[in-house]
């Protein structure tokens, strides 16, 4: 089977091609650089993503800004947003605060993005 990536390394964007077998990586062609191999074997292996969203912050109308403070395995994100939905912050909250420690498992925190008071 053959897997098409644009690669997000770096600004070239290179058209990365994949053959798998198995599950297993056989081939890759088309990156320019060994930033685009090790993208393409990462995705294909062990995804994983950055986490952005909004956590309701008690007593603000304003929501407060959160994302993880590392990439955590693309199977967790659903999970992810549910804790962050079902979790409230309280005032005041300051850039890099925790929210959340390691959520759902993942070795991950769930930080602030902005001062809210």
């Amino acid at each position: 089977m053959k897997k098409e990536l644009t690669c997000i390394g770096c600004p070239m964007g290179c058209q990365i091609t994949a053959e798998l077998a198995d599950e297993k990586i056989i081939s890759i062609t088309g990156e320019s650089c060994a930033i685009g191999k090790k993208y393409a074997e990462e995705e294909l292996t062990r995804p994983t993503r950055m986490v952005t969203s909004l956590m309701e912050a008690t007593g603000s109308k304003m929501p407060l800004s959160v994302k993880t403070s590392k990439a955590i395995d693309k199977s967790k994100i659903a999970d992810c947003l549910k804790a962050i939905r079902e979790s409230k912050a309280e005032l005041p909250v300051h850039i890099g605060d925790v929210m959340i420690k390691n959520v759902c498992g993942t070795g991950a925190d769930i930080i602030a993005t902005k001062e809210l008071y």
